[in-house]
C-alpha cells in the first residue's frame, strides 16, 4: 500500500468517526425524546379502556349525553398526534442511519479500490495514537449495523401500531424499551474513545 492510499484512508476513517460521534449523539438524543411518548401512548390506550369500561349512562355524567363520544374523540386525536410526532423522530433516525451508512461505504469503496495492493502489515499496524487500519474498518461496520437494525425494528414496531388496537398501544412502551442494546451503545462509545487521539490527529 502506498503512503498516499493510507494517508486518503487515514483521512477517510477520520471523517467516518467524527460523523460517527456527531450522529450516536443525535441518534442517542432522539430515542431520548421518544421515550416519553411511548408512555403518552401507554397511558392513553389505558384511558381509552377505561372509557370503555365505565357505563356513562349509569354515573351522573349521563345528564351530558354526547360525553362518552366526546371524550372518545379527544382521546383518539391525541393518540393520532402522539403516532404522528413518532414518525417524526423516525425520519431523524432514518437520517442517522442514512448518513453513517454512507460515510462507512464510501470508506469501504476506498478501502477496496486498491485492495489488491494492500499490504497486509500496513492494515495490521496500529501505534498508541493510531488503531489499525483493519480494527477501525470492523468497528464502523459493526456500528453501520448497529444503526440499520435498530431503525428497522423500531420501524417495525411503529407501523404495527394503531389508534384503535389498545392492546397494542398499551404493550408499545415497553417492547420499545426491550429493543434497547446498551452493550452495544457501550462499545460505539468505546469506539470512540479508542480513535478520540486518530480523530485529532491530522
Amino acid at each position: 500500500m502506498s503512503k498516499l492510499t493510507l494517508t486518503l484512508l487515514h483521512q477517510s476513517l477520520r471523517k467516518s468517526f467524527v460523523t460517527l460521534e456527531s450522529n450516536h449523539k443525535v441518534w442517542t438524543s432522539v430515542l431520548d425524546e421518544c421515550s416519553p411518548l411511548m408512555v403518552s401512548l401507554g397511558n392513553l390506550a389505558e384511558q381509552s379502556r377505561a372509557l370503555s369500561n365505565i357505563q356513562i349512562s349509569n354515573t351522573p355524567l349521563r345528564d351530558f349525553p354526547d360525553l362518552e363520544d366526546r371524550l372518545r374523540f379527544k382521546l383518539s386525536e391525541a393518540t393520532d398526534t402522539v403516532l404522528g410526532k413518532l414518525n417524526e423522530k423516525m425520519s431523524s433516525l432514518q437520517s442517522v442511519r442514512d448518513t453513517i451508512s454512507n460515510q462507512v461505504s464510501t470508506v469501504f469503496q476506498l478501502y477496496e479500490q486498491d485492495a489488491d495492493s494492500i499490504d497486509l502489515l500496513a492494515v495490521t499496524e496500529r501505534s498508541a495514537i493510531t488503531p489499525s487500519v483493519a480494527d477501525m474498518l470492523e468497528w464502523l461496520q459493526d456500528a453501520e449495523r448497529h444503526y440499520r437494525q435498530q431503525f428497522l425494528r423500531r420501524k417495525t414496531l411503529l407501523q404495527t401500531l394503531r389508534a384503535d388496537d389498545l392492546s397494542l398501544l398499551e404493550s408499545a412502551p415497553k417492547r420499545w424499551k426491550s429493543l434497547e442494546t446498551p452493550s452495544t451503545e457501550d462499545r460505539i462509545t468505546d469506539t470512540l474513545c479508542k480513535v478520540s487521539f486518530f480523530m485529532e490527529s491530522q
